[in-house]
């Protein structure tokens, strides 16, 4: 995978453009709404979906697999992101606390081991009441069934790309446990879900 966003990433293109997605923008409102103050970026490319946020007083830190990405998120935002080189499969802040966590278009590159284990990396260092957002990939996307099945709703196209696609079942399966609390549609270059769960208050 880290040979895969390497080679994406070496012409030093925003291959996505410099807007933001429309889930970023939905999880924007939402953080704001919940006076998040800091929020955790688990594969944050070169950084399009951390400039809403930064824009709205919110800290922002990014883990990324790719150099490449990270430089040319430096160029952008300097030292107002900062941005831990590493993968997300080895998460490495547990001893930090994060208002809000947003997870954009990754989680469903994972295999099922590597997805059970990044949700619970995000929602171990959440602060108790604190929020996290992942975007997932439906069974409603015209990709899904192409290529070549690897799993259960899973398979590999696009040159080596692995895609896991979600419907409201293996979406409970899977945050189920993690403070899940709504899961709504949104259409972008793929029809997603935006699923949210919510850290709960210890009782004292």
């Amino acid at each position: 995978m880290t040979e895969f966003w390497e080679e994406a990433f070496k012409d030093k293109k925003e291959m996505w453009g410099l807007e933001p997605a429309k889930s970023a923008l939905l999880t924007k409102d939402f953080f704001v709404e919940h006076k998040v103050k800091n929020v955790l970026i688990p594969g944050i490319g070169y950084g399009r979906n951390a400039k809403i946020f930064i824009d709205n007083g919110i800290k922002v830190t990014g883990i990324e697999i790719s150099q490449a990405a990270i430089t040319m998120a430096q160029k952008h935002f300097g030292s107002a992101l900062k941005i831990h080189h590493g993968s997300v499969t080895e998460m490495p802040f547990d001893n930090n606390l994060f208002e809000g966590i947003f997870c954009y278009g990754l989680i469903y590159l994972l295999n099922k081991e590597e997805r059970t284990k990044l949700i619970r990396d995000c929602f171990n260092p959440l602060t108790e009441n604190g929020c996290m957002v992942f975007t997932v990939i439906t069974k409603q996307a015209q990709t899904y069934g192409q290529g070549t099945p690897i799993g259960k709703d899973r398979f590999e196209m696009f040159g080596g790309v692995k895609i896991f696609f979600y419907d409201l079942e293996s979406i409970h399966e899977e945050f189920g446990n993690s403070g899940l609390f709504e899961i709504t549609g949104v259409n972008e270059n793929y029809p997603f879900y935006l699923v949210k769960c919510k850290k709960p208050i210890k009782n004292r």
